[in-house]
């Protein structure tokens, strides 16, 4: 009798053991792929002994809408975004605290003047003719990690004044 019992109760085994698994996905169902963003001429200014901050530039283009969130650095406690603005005939510089938009397929400058990175909390001056290491987060897309060139502006950078 006890063989008996043991086989009828198989099938339902097999029934709790085939529902507990994940359901098959088609390839229908898989998600879309993440649009990546492109970086490009990231670079850095050189910080002075003892500065607690430090500015750094980059241009990316985003395959779709997204935001800028901010990143890290090894070189720094935090990387944050800011921005440049004159009101009422004074420069000021705020952090963007709800992410810096950038719009598909299009070339965003984080340039001297404007919007740009600002490493706050060096652990080490940036010195001339190294490479810092800045690791962007965005609001959708996956990470990129960038070298970034510690230098002098350039002419063209140099226009633009500011951080």
């Amino acid at each position: 009798m006890k063989r008996i019992a043991t086989l009828s109760a198989l099938p339902a085994l097999l029934l709790i053991a085939a529902c507990s698994q994940e359901p098959v996905r088609s390839a229908a169902d898989e998600a879309k792929p993440v649009a990546e963003i492109t970086a490009s001429d990231a670079w850095c200014r050189p910080s002075p002994n003892g500065a607690q901050a430090a500015a750094c530039y980059v241009t990316l283009i985003s395959e779709a809408n997204d935001k800028l969130m901010g990143g890290k650095t090894p070189r720094a406690s935090e990387l944050q975004v800011h921005e440049m603005k004159t009101d009422n005939g004074v420069m000021k510089m705020n952090q963007i605290l709800t992410g810096m938009d950038l719009k598909q397929g299009q070339a965003v400058m984080l340039a001297p003047g404007g919007a740009h990175l600002m490493l706050i909390g060096l652990t080490a001056p940036l010195v001339a003719g190294e490479t810092v290491p800045l690791t962007l987060e965005f609001a959708a897309a996956p990470a990129v990690t960038v070298e970034a060139e510690v230098r002098q502006p350039r002419a063209r950078d140099a226009q633009h004044g500011g951080h």
